[in-house]
């Protein structure tokens, strides 16, 4: 019997049980193929994980050259998820971030339309540096 924060016992139910089970393998299916690339780098990658399976968003600060943008990429990949990356320059405008409207013409008609181009900020997954 497990005790919860109010001071209550609380017992998982079969179907709480499974969930947990179902994602102790997942964290470990993706542990093992992101050790399978990024060696060395076992505490980030768990942080990285824990910010995933809370839906939350992670903050990678270190030098150049400690495997961040593969890190990253990698665990998009790994999860099926789309990635994308902006690098912040001088001439960064907001339309390179969050896309913008271009008009497309029509080959057989001669129509012409606004189309809107998603940036990358639309991906699951988006490294910013």
């Amino acid at each position: 019997m497990n005790t919860n924060p109010s001071g209550g016992n609380a017992e998982l139910s079969n179907q709480d049980v499974e969930s947990l089970e179902k994602l102790n393998r997942a964290y470990g299916s993706v542990r093992r193929e992101l050790g399978k690339i990024i060696v060395g780098q076992n505490e980030v990658i768990e942080q990285l994980m824990i910010a995933i399976f809370a839906q939350g968003h992670c903050l990678l600060e270190g030098v150049p050259g400690l495997a961040k943008t593969l890190m990253v990429s990698t665990l998009a990949e790994t999860l099926s998820l789309q990635f994308s990356r902006i690098q912040f320059t001088p001439d960064l405008m907001p339309s390179d971030i969050v896309g913008t409207e271009v008009i497309q013409e029509d080959k057989a008609s001669g129509a012409r339309e606004f189309k809107f181009l998603k940036g990358p900020v639309f991906s699951n997954i988006v490294l910013a540096d």
